[in-house]
């Protein structure tokens, strides 16, 4: 049962700055300095990040959504228009192809995240009557230093703005929940910009779909248990409607181009018209474990060299298989290219696989990339090599992968450890599920890259933020008089 407790009105956000003012501020001059430090240091610019920006700019100077290709513009639906949206104003208020002021947009957006996540910590611990400052200033504290947030500030990719909607779609979602309890009445406007959150979230990427899921999903486990069912459907039906309704142009857009009913981007990037090598992706997932293997593999097709000997032992179950696989990418050499004739062989190959040992595939393969994506060090944006763990051939990467993943490993520690302590958390289903589900389903995909689970840092900064929080009784049993005294003074 959530505690649902009504209490006075801790005075918001707004309240806890004022008390906490030379704790935030300093905070907030730290995060700056670390953000600056990796726009100035490692300005990097990817693949993905082109391909934005040449959306943008031919939407800016043709009014065309398209890419440039060699026989000249071509419309597309490969990218969700949010990010090239995003750039496009940018250029058009400081320059064409300005990366720079991106990079310092996505600083000042990402900064806004540690309010965010400091808000929705406070909400979360208010529930009850409980102490609130030190989980908020915490919270602030966690998300501000966080390293993995900050570096990607610095490039143009989608994760800056995805991390920050994800934590305010959670905010709203959480403060409509709470006041349907305590006033039991239906938080119109708080559900309204849960969706819109959500479907800028979609915008972006079509993975960010998956808050719609996990928020959905809680809603549908309180429809189950709670009497007050007409205020639960009506915030389903308000969610569901915001977050999906926005859509609309875009699907229409393509369907009026494209004649295809295409709602979000194709989750293989693949042109209209174009090749999608599902049978090579499907090979692919039967050994697919860490990220240094789509760098090796993956993300050189099409159009580079791979070689058998970049695959782990995993990749092959007997002698024959590797020898068929050596072959395949022999062939594949020969014009750089998967075309329908060389997928064909992949996908018998995988399937044999799959028959061979499904457990493997539908098991213990997904668990091992899970564990990639949250354990390993988020280095991709940095020069370090991705085969981290060769310490006698680069002691110096591997020095430096091993600090990232330490730091790494103790924000995912005090996530787990508050969330042993904070069980009785208010709304824990939903802040636990959306990290849960998304990694889930992360794990599905031909490539899943380390960066597609940062939009969860969020919750882990409020869970995490209560293991220094103690004083918080969500986190800790505390007695009535130690609560109320913490209530009035705020601490």
């Amino acid at each position: 049962m959530q505690n649902t407790t009504k209490t006075p009105d801790d005075g918001g956000l707004r309240a806890r700055l004022r008390a906490d003012w030379k704790w935030f501020l300093a905070i907030t001059l730290a995060a700056f300095a670390l953000r600056l430090f990796f726009i100035l240091c490692f300005p990097t610019i990817t693949p993905d990040g082109y391909v934005y920006g040449d959306l943008a700019k031919n939407w800016l100077l043709h009014h065309v959504y398209g890419l440039s290709e060699p026989s000249g513009l071509a419309p597309t639906y490969i990218r969700l228009p949010g990010y090239p949206a995003f750039l496009a104003l940018l250029w058009s208020l400081f320059g064409m192809e300005h990366y720079n002021a991106a990079r310092w947009a996505q600083l000042l957006v990402d900064l806004g995240t540690c309010f965010i996540t400091a808000d929705l910590a406070r909400r979360l611990a208010t529930i009850g009557g409980i102490s609130i400052g030190r989980v908020a200033r915490w919270a602030f504290a966690l998300t501000a230093l966080c390293p993995f947030l900050a570096n990607y500030t610095a490039v143009p990719l989608t994760e800056t703005l995805s991390i920050s909607l994800s934590a305010l779609a959670l905010d709203f979602a959480v403060a409509a929940l709470r006041q349907q309890d305590a006033a039991g009445r239906l938080a119109a406007g708080s559900w309204v910009g849960c969706g819109l959150a959500i479907a800028a979230c979609i915008y972006l990427r079509p993975d960010g779909g998956i808050l719609l899921i996990a928020i959905g999903g809680y809603l549908l486990y309180r429809l189950a248990r709670k009497p007050d069912q007409a205020r639960t459907i009506w915030a389903g039906v308000l969610l569901g409607a915001c977050a999906l309704a926005p859509l609309a142009p875009w699907t229409l857009r393509n369907w009026r181009i494209f004649h295809q009913f295409q709602p979000l981007a194709p989750l293989g990037a693949s042109a209209p018209g174009e090749f999608a090598p599902r049978g090579f992706d499907r090979w692919m997932r039967t050994w697919l474990v860490d990220y240094a293997s789509i760098e090796d593999i993956g993300f050189r097709v099409d159009g580079e060299p791979i070689s058998v000997n970049a695959l782990p032992s995993r990749a092959f179950d007997t002698p024959q298989e590797r020898d068929k696989t050596e072959e395949l990418f022999e062939q594949y050499n020969e014009n750089l290219e998967i075309t329908p004739a060389l997928d064909a062989p992949f996908d018998e190959l995988a399937r044999a696989r799959i028959r061979r040992k499904p457990f493997r595939y539908c098991v213990e393969l997904p668990v091992l990339r899970a564990l990639d994506l949250w354990f390993r060090p988020r280095t991709e944006l940095l020069p370090l090599d991705s085969h981290w763990w060769k310490f006698r051939q680069d002691p110096h990467d591997f020095a430096w992968s091993l600090l990232l993943a330490l730091i790494n490993l103790a924000y995912v520690a005090l996530a787990i450890l508050g969330l042993r302590r904070g069980r009785q958390l208010p709304y824990l289903g939903m802040l636990v599920g959306f990290p849960l589900v998304r990694t889930v389903l992360i794990t599905l995909l031909a490539f899943p890259e380390p960066r597609y689970v940062l939009e969860s840092y969020p919750v882990m900064m409020v869970l995490g933020a209560g293991v220094f929080g103690l004083q918080s009784s969500v986190f800790r049993r505390s007695s009535p008089d130690r609560t109320n005294v913490e209530a009035e003074t705020g601490n």
